[in-house]
């Protein structure tokens, strides 16, 4: 089965290699999000040029919404999705100042005042394009409502960004949708928690 691996900001592809050893024996490919443009739209029309064939996308935060664009845009190639600390509305309005002051703190300090990857950060004006696409996210939750395939959400029951309730009310209005509240875990979800999440993810592909 082919896996694809969609990250975090401001993180790389780096971040899923506590999923590796559950995920041999699966075509996996982890492609990096920045230099894609300064939308989710141009980020999944981006990989899908890159992807062959069927995938489950697995995406983490930012990930999780490029997921739910790739569905959009070719919805016949997706066979499952995972949400991992992900949600599928549109930028809350009072996150916005907080977005506009990563892009001033970036343009100010360089590309390093943000970046936690484990390799070479980016340039400073590929990390401003990803925060201009969290600020004008589009709303996908119709794109979850109206799924034709398995989705999970996977949440950490620290999760700063992403309550629990959401979390669950989002897989609930998916009509193949599961929740898994993991204890323990903040916003991203596979690395707070990797055991806890590898379960999780296991079981889900093993239900395809």
């Amino acid at each position: 089965m082919k896996i694809v691996l969609l990250h975090a900001f401001p993180f790389d592809t780096a971040m899923w290699e506590p999923q590796q050893p559950v995920l041999e024996g699966h075509d996996v490919v982890a492609p990096t999000i920045y230099g894609r443009g300064n939308s989710m739209d141009a980020w999944a029309s981006s990989i899908l040029g890159e992807v062959e064939g069927l995938f489950v996308a697995v995406g983490a935060s930012m990930g999780g919404g490029c997921a739910l664009a790739m569905k959009r845009q070719e919805p016949e190639r997706v066979r499952g999705i995972v949400l991992a600390g992900a949600h599928a509305g549109p930028d809350p309005s009072e996150r916005r100042p907080a977005r506009e002051a990563t892009i001033e703190r970036i343009r100010a300090e360089g590309a390093a005042s943000v970046w936690e990857g484990a390799g070479p950060a980016p340039s400073a004006d590929e990390l401003i394009a990803v925060v201009e696409a969290l600020r004008d996210r589009p709303d996908d939750r119709g794109v979850v409502a109206s799924l034709s395939v398995p989705l999970l959400v996977v949440t950490g029951d620290g999760d700063p960004m992403i309550s629990a309730d959401a979390a669950r009310a989002l897989a609930e209005s998916a009509p193949d949708g599961s929740f898994e509240l993991v204890q323990g875990a903040g916003h991203l979800v596979s690395v707070d928690q990797p055991d806890e999440f590898n379960r999780a993810l296991t079981d889900f592909l093993e239900g395809l």
